[in-house]
């Protein structure tokens, strides 16, 4: 799933290359991706982008003061187009969810692969009209420590959970809660309002460090090297069963229904792995 830095560096990409430019039309390629009706689509047509930013993890895109937000959810992705064709895709055809054209033939593409479809397009005239937009929390690069403390010690469950709550903090998802919890030297189970004062100052610090060391790598990046960039940078999240790089122990995964994650025992949990998933007594 596209997080902080990933957005961010899509935006910045989105500056440099369509910010002047006209959109010339819109086509939509998967109905269920639109969830407005009001502006529609079609208004965008004729309007300059004056400007591309994010909310947390959801894209935005100035037009002349319409707004064309994307959350790319867990599969979803912008692909930069040169010299787009002029036929209107099929709907229903393949990955593709929104063409957008502009004015020199260039354009972009929103895909989303797999069958769980969760892409969603949102034509508003305030990003604030976004129900996700409007619950989020503040954003995990401008928090400071002491509304970082205030934050965790909110929060009841699990600090893997209070990490990737959008409504707590807004930008971290699953990959970048198990780097900043690695970094951290904790367990991804740990209580979020049990937090000592240490662990909370090594967390925010972790917060900061992997966000940015993240952003540094990926800003400036075309759209397309950004994921390979992401995957470059991990130290646990995807590397099951590869040595870590700080300790050398294997890294180690805790499976859930539809996702998991990956830590290091010796540098988060005092060497004990976090034993039989889902129904295992959690290590505090």
């Amino acid at each position: 799933m596209p997080e902080l830095p990933e957005v961010e560096a899509l935006a910045a990409f989105l500056r440099e290359n369509a910010v002047g430019r006209v959109v010339a039309r819109a086509d939509l390629a998967a109905v269920q991706a639109i969830k407005t009706f009001d502006p529609p689509l079609s208004a965008l047509a004729g309007l300059e982008v004056t400007g591309a930013s994010r909310h947390g993890k959801f894209l935005d895109l100035d037009v002349s003061g319409l707004h064309l937000v994307v959350h790319l959810a867990r599969a979803g992705w912008l692909h930069w187009r040169t010299g787009l064709p002029a036929a209107p895709p099929k709907p229903g055809k393949g990955p593709l969810a929104l063409r957008v054209h502009l004015d020199d033939g260039n354009g972009f593409d929103l895909t989303e692969q797999g069958t769980r479809k969760g892409l969603s397009v949102y034509v508003v005239r305030s990003p604030a009209e976004v129900p996700g937009v409007d619950r989020l929390g503040p954003d995990a690069l401008e928090v400071d420590r002491d509304t970082f403390a205030r934050l965790m010690a909110s929060r009841s469950g699990q600090v893997k959970g209070a990490l990737t709550d959008q409504t707590l903090l807004a930008g971290i998802g699953n990959a970048y809660s198990d780097e900043i919890l690695h970094v951290a030297r904790l367990s991804p189970f740990k209580m979020a309002d049990k937090l000592g004062d240490d662990e909370v100052v090594r967390l925010h610090d972790a917060v900061r460090a992997v966000l940015t060391d993240a952003l540094q790598r990926q800003v400036g990046q075309r759209a397309a090297t950004l994921k390979g960039e992401k995957r470059s940078g991990l130290q646990v999240h995807a590397r099951t069963g590869l040595p870590c790089p700080v300790c050398g122990d294997t890294v180690r995964e805790v499976s859930f229904a539809d996702t998991s994650l990956q830590y290091c025992p010796t540098c988060q949990t005092g060497g004990k792995p976090l034993a039989d998933r889902r129904m295992s007594k959690l290590l505090r």
